[in-house]
């Protein structure tokens, strides 16, 4: 069974860091592209970032470029988002996904992502 499952979220202040994992099951990211998106309450989802199979090519959100990183460990079959400077604004679940063509497109949209992690809560507030 293919599955995605983040871990990592929860509640930071203001000006705090969190990193943000997602790991794969059931098939291996090696030939994948990445991203991660968000949705906060009344609003659609985001892309926020994306990187491609070979780890060559990176896209971000303008609202989070500088502050975030996104990467990956082929070899522990993981991602991860690293998010710094937080702010309210970043407030949101954030989602993991992943699609076959191995892409990172420079507006980040939700097709071709095929398969998503569940979501987690990311909360900034003091």
């Amino acid at each position: 069974q293919l599955q995605l499952v983040e871990s990592g979220g929860g509640l930071v202040q203001p000006g705090g860091s969190l990193t943000l994992s997602c790991a794969a099951s059931g098939f291996t990211l090696d030939y994948y592209g990445i991203g991660w998106f968000r949705q906060a309450p009344g609003k659609e989802r985001e892309g926020v970032a994306c990187i491609s199979s070979s780890g060559g090519s990176t896209n971000y959100a303008d609202s989070v470029k500088g502050r975030f990183t996104i990467s990956r460990d082929n070899a522990k079959n993981t991602f991860f988002l690293q998010m710094n400077s937080l702010k309210p604004g970043d407030t949101a679940t954030y989602y993991c996904a992943a699609e076959r063509l191995g892409g990172c497109a420079r507006r980040i949209s939700i097709p071709p992502f095929d398969h998503w992690g569940q979501g987690i809560q990311v909360t900034v507030s003091s």
